[in-house]
C-alpha cells in the first residue's frame, strides 16, 4: 500500500464506520486536503480497493431523503493492524523524498543568474501568500478543532517557512556575490564558453583509464 489517501481513510474509519460521502466531508471539515493530494472522485475507488484486500467491509446502507442508498464501511481488525504499522513506519524511518525544486536546483545554472533571481524571487512571493493563507486557514481550523488534528499543518508551514528563509539566504549571495562560483556562472552565460574552472570541477568525476579502455564497467 503506497496511497496516502487509503491511510487517511483507514484512520478515519478507526473512529466509527462511514460512508464515503460522509467521509469526505469529515476529510473536507478537518483540513485533510492541506496535507495529502486528493482526488475526491476516487474516494470510492480507494474504498473498494481496501474492501478487496480486507481492510475494511460494508456493514450496511444508509438512506437521507430520495437520495440513493449509500454503503457503510467500517475497519477491520486487519486494517487497523495495517493503518498502525504503515503508520509506525512512516514516522520512525525517514523516506528520501525528491522534491521538483531540488530536482531543478541541480540543473538551475543553464539559466543565466539575473534570470535565476527573478524566478526566485517569484517563488518567494507565491510562497509567502501561501504562508499567509495557511496562518489564516490554521487560525480558523483551530477554533473547532484540537490542535492534535491540525499539526500536520504546521509540519507544513514550517517546512514553507524554512524554504523562505533559504530562498532569502540564496538570492542575497547571488546578489552580493558572495555565492561560491556564482562569477563563473555569469562568466558562462556572458561569453557563451565555459569557464575553466567549471570545466576542471566537470573532469573530476570522469575516469580517466575507462575512457581509454572504452569500458565503463571497469
Amino acid at each position: 500500500m503506497s496511497n496516502l489517501l487509503a491511510l487517511t481513510v483507514l484512520n478515519s474509519l478507526v473512529e466509527r464506520p462511514m460512508h464515503p460521502y460522509e467521509l469526505a466531508s469529515v476529510l473536507r471539515a478537518r483540513g485533510k486536503d492541506h496535507s495529502i493530494k486528493i482526488k475526491w472522485g476516487s474516494l470510492y475507488t480507494v474504498m473498494q480497493n481496501l474492501e478487496k484486500h480486507g481492510f475494511v467491509e460494508a456493514t450496511g446502507t444508509t438512506r437521507e431523503g430520495r437520495r440513493p442508498e449509500r454503503t457503510v464501511y467500517a475497519i477491520t481488525p486487519a486494517g487497523l493492524a495495517e493503518v498502525r504499522d504503515w503508520l509506525r513506519e512512516l514516522v520512525g524511518v525517514p523516506e528520501r523524498e525528491f522534491p521538483r525544486f531540488e530536482a531543478a536546483l541541480a540543473e538551475i545554472g543553464v539559466l543565466p543568474p539575473d534570470e535565476v533571481v527573478e524566478l526566485l524571487e517569484q517563488r518567494l512571493r507565491i510562497l509567502d501568500a501561501e504562508l499567509a493563507e495557511g496562518r489564516v486557514a490554521l487560525g480558523g481550523l483551530a477554533q473547532g478543532l484540537p490542535r492534535v488534528f491540525l499539526i500536520e499543518m504546521e509540519y507544513h508551514m514550517a517546512m514553507v517557512g524554512a524554504e523562505i528563509e533559504w530562498i532569502r539566504g540564496l538570492l542575497q549571495e547571488i546578489r552580493e556575490g558572495t555565492l561560491t562560483g556564482v562569477d563563473a556562472w555569469r562568466e558562462w552565460h556572458a561569453t557563451g564558453q565555459v569557464p575553466e574552472s567549471i570545466t576542471e570541477l566537470a573532469k573530476l568525476g570522469s575516469h580517466p583509464k575507462d575512457e581509454e579502455d572504452g569500458d565503463p564497467d571497469s
